[in-house]
C-alpha cells in the first residue's frame, strides 16, 4: 500500500456505516465479516486509514471545499465581499443532520454538522480492537491502534463540541434498540472534553513515534493535540470563566509543543509560498503531516485554480487583515519608522511589511477579487503568470490541481505552543520568556526568502523582544500586549486557512465581525483608480465605483472625475451583514432532529439562545 496519502482508497471500508436520511438512525454493522476481520495490525491500519480523509483533508479533493482553506474557510472577519455581507444564522433550521460519512462542513462554524457516525466509526474501531483483534496482536500493537482510534474519537468530539457546545456522548458502540443511549440528551461541554482529555492523552503517550512515512505518528498527534487543548483552553477561559479546566487543558497544548519542539525534527527552513505551492512537501522540514497529489493516481483539488489570478475570489482579504500585518521593523503601521509604512497602498505594503503579506497577496490590484486584493498563497509563483495567456496548464486551472497541502504544520505548533503558555501564564502559570518567543515567534520571522521576495525589496521582520513589545493604539483593552501580538502572528500566518474563525470565537470576540463596529471590513486598500486600475472608469461603474480618502470623505466616480478617485476602495455596494448576537458562537440543533426525540417520548436540549 502506498505510503502517501492518497485518500481515495478504501471505499469498502470507509463506508462501513452507510448513509442514512436520519441523523439519529444506527446503519446495520453487517457489512463486514467480523470473523474474517481484524485478524492482524495490517487489517487495523486499513480501517485507521478510512479516517483519513475526514481529519487530513488537505486540499479536499476535486471540487471538495471542506475544511480546504480559500474555499472552505472564507467566513470571518479578515474577508468581505460585494453587496451585503454574509449573516450568521438566524434562526433554527428545519432540519441539521447527517450520517454520511463524506467530510462536510458548516461555514458559518467551522465544522461539521450534526452527525455522530464518525464518533460511531470510531467507538467500532475501539470496541473491535478490544473484543477482536486484542488476542492476535501484541501489547505494543494494541496500545498504538487503541491510541489511535481514541485519536479520532476526541477529534471528532472536538469538532462537534466547537459547534454545538454540549453534544451527547456515546462512550460505547450500543444497539439500535437501546433507545436510552441513542435518544440521550446533551452531555455537558466541560465532562465531554474532559473525555476527549483523556482519549487524546492515552493517544499521545502509545501512538509510535513512527509508523511510516506520512501516516499518524506520536508528532502528528502532539501537533494536533496543540490546536485541540489551546482551543478549548482557551474556550474555558473566555467563555465559561473555568480556570481549573483552563489550565489543565493548556497544559497539556504546552506539553505535546514541547514534544515536537524538542525532538529536532521540524524546523523553519522553508519560504512562505513554497510551503503551499510545491508539487512535492516530501522531506520538508515543516511538515509534521501533509498531503500529496498525483495527476496519475486521479487524486486533485481546486485551490491553485482559485489562486491562480483569473479564477474570481468573491470573498476577498480586505482593509482589516492588511492593517494587521506588521511593518519589518516588527511594528504596527502607526508606531513603525519605516518609511512610507502609513502608505496604505499595495506596492508600499509589500515592500514595508511582514514577508508573509508578499507572499500571500499578488502585488497589483486585481478585478477578480471583490475588495482588489487578491490571494495567491496556495499556489506556487509561475502560476499566476498565466492568468491572462488563456492557456493554464492543468496544474493551475479548473480541478486538476497537483501542488501538495499542508496537513500540520512545525509553526502551527509554534504559535499555539506559545499562545497556550502565555494564556496559562494569566492563569498563575510560569512567564513567558525572551527564550520562549526566540524559539517560537522568532523561528517564523526568520523564515528564509525567496528570490522573487528578495526582488521586490521584501525583508525579514525584526525579532519581537520581550523588553519592547508593541502598543498597538488598535489593541484591545482586554486583551495584554504579548497576547495581542501572538494573536496577530496567528493572524499573518494563517490567512484563509483553517483558524481565524475558530480563534475569534474561542476568544470571544465575534464582535470583529461587524463593519458598524469594524468598519475597515468594507474597505479594500487605498488606490489611485486612474493610475493602478484603469480600467475600472468605465461608464458601467458610474456611481457605483467610490474611494474614501483620508478625511472620511466619500468621492464616487460620475465619468467626469477620475483624477479624484484616490482614496481607499469602498467596495462595491459594500453593507454589513445583518445584527448579530453571542448565540451565533455555537449552532442550534434542527427542530426536526427534536421532533425525532420528543416522538420517541425523550427530550434533545436546543442549543442556549436559539430556543
Amino acid at each position: 500500500m502506498k505510503k502517501n496519502i492518497y485518500y481515495s482508497i478504501l471505499f469498502s471500508v470507509v463506508l462501513l456505516l452507510g448513509s442514512c436520511s436520519d441523523v439519529l438512525d444506527r446503519p446495520q454493522l453487517n457489512d463486514m465479516n467480523d470473523d474474517t476481520y481484524w485478524r492482524n495490525e495490517s487489517d487495523l491500519r486499513l480501517f485507521a486509514n478510512g479516517f483519513y480523509m475526514n481529519y487530513f483533508v488537505g486540499y479536499n479533493n476535486t471540487w471538495g471545499v471542506a475544511y480546504a482553506p480559500l474555499r472552505g474557510y472564507y467566513f470571518s472577519d479578515d474577508f468581505s465581499n460585494a453587496n451585503v455581507q454574509s449573516n450568521f444564522e438566524s434562526s433554527v433550521p428545519s432540519s441539521r443532520g447527517s450520517t454520511s460519512e463524506t467530510p462536510d462542513m458548516l461555514t458559518q462554524y467551522a465544522g461539521p454538522t450534526w452527525n455522530f457516525a464518525w464518533v460511531r466509526k470510531s467507538n467500532l474501531f475501539i470496541d473491535r480492537i478490544e473484543n477482536e483483534a486484542k488476542p492476535l496482536i501484541t501489547d505494543e500493537q494494541y496500545k498504538h491502534w487503541m491510541g489511535v482510534a481514541r485519536f479520532f474519537k476526541g477529534f471528532e468530539y472536538h469538532r462537534l463540541v466547537s459547534v454545538f457546545g454540549d453534544v451527547p456522548y456515546y462512550d460505547k458502540l450500543f444497539s439500535e434498540k437501546d433507545y436510552d443511549e441513542m435518544y440521550k440528551d446533551r452531555t455537558p461541554r466541560g465532562e465531554v472534553m474532559d473525555n476527549v482529555y483523556d482519549d487524546l492523552k492515552y493517544a499521545y503517550e502509545n501512538i509510535r513515534l513512527n509508523d511510516g512515512d506520512n501516516v499518524l505518528n506520536k508528532y502528528i498527534a502532539a501537533g494536533f493535540i496543540t490546536r485541540i487543548m489551546l482551543f478549548e483552553g482557551t474556550w474555558q477561559k473566555y467563555h465559561n470563566n473555568d480556570a481549573a479546566r483552563a489550565q489543565k487543558y493548556l497544559q497539556f497544548a504546552i506539553e505535546a509543543g514541547d514534544f515536537v519542539i524538542n525532538s529536532g525534527k521540524y524546523d523553519i527552513d522553508t519560504d512562505f509560498r513554497s510551503l503551499f505551492g510545491s508539487q512535492d512537501l516530501k522531506g520538508n522540514k515543516e511538515m509534521l503531516m501533509y498531503r500529496h497529489y498525483d495527476a496519475a493516481q486521479n487524486v486533485t483539488h481546486h485551490i491553485a485554480s482559485y489562486s491562480n489570478g483569473y479564477e474570481a475570489q468573491p470573498t476577498a482579504p480586505n482593509l482589516s487583515l492588511a492593517k494587521a500585518f506588521l511593518c519589518n521593523d516588527g511594528m504596527p503601521y502607526q508606531l513603525s519608522s519605516v518609511q512610507y509604512a502609513d502608505s496604505l497602498n499595495i506596492k508600499n505594503m509589500i515592500k514595508t511589511r511582514d514577508p508573509r503579506f508578499e507572499a500571500t497577496f499578488q502585488d497589483v490590484p486585481k478585478v477578480q477579487s471583490s475588495t482588489l486584493l487578491y490571494a495567491s498563497k496556495f499556489i506556487d509563483r509561475t502560476g499566476p503568470t498565466f492568468w491572462d495567456s488563456g492557456n493554464i496548464p492543468p496544474m493551475y486551472g479548473s480541478n486538476t490541481n497537483t501542488n501538495d497541502a499542508p496537513v500540520m504544520r512545525y509553526s502551527e505548533v509554534l504559535l499555539n505552543w506559545i499562545e497556550a503558555k502565555a494564556e496559562l501564564a494569566t492563569l498563575g502559570g510560569g512567564a513567558v520568556t525572551q527564550a520562549d518567543i526566540d524559539k517560537s515567534i522568532n523561528k517564523i520571522r526568520n523564515r528564509p526568502l525567496d528570490a522573487v521576495a528578495i526582488a521586490k525589496g521584501v525583508k525579514k521582520t525584526e525579532p519581537m523582544t520581550l523588553a519592547s513589545l508593541p502598543d498597538d493604539p488598535d489593541r484591545d483593552p482586554d486583551v495584554p500586549a504579548l497576547i495581542w501580538e501572538i494573536r496577530r502572528e496567528r493572524r499573518m500566518e494563517f490567512v484563509f486557512e483553517y483558524s481565524r474563525l475558530l480563534d475569534i470565537k474561542r476568544w470571544k470576540k465575534i464582535q470583529y465581525m461587524s463593519a458598524t463596529t469594524h468598519p475597515d471590513n468594507l474597505f479594500g486598500l487605498w488606490i489611485n483608480i486612474k493610475e493602478e486600475l484603469p480600467s475600472f472608469l468605465t461608464a458601467s461603474k458610474k456611481g457605483i465605483l467610490k474611494v474614501r480618502k483620508a478625511d472620511g470623505t466619500i468621492v464616487t466616480y460620475d465619468g467626469t472625475n477620475a483624477d479624484e478617485m484616490v482614496g481607499f476602495y469602498m467596495i462595491e455596494k459594500a453593507v454589513d451583514r445583518q445584527t448579530f448576537d453571542d448565540r451565533v458562537y455555537l449552532a442550534p440543533v434542527g427542530k426536526a432532529q427534536i421532533d425525532q426525540y420528543k416522538d420517541k417520548g425523550y427530550i434533545l436540549t436546543q442549543t442556549p439562545g436559539w430556543e
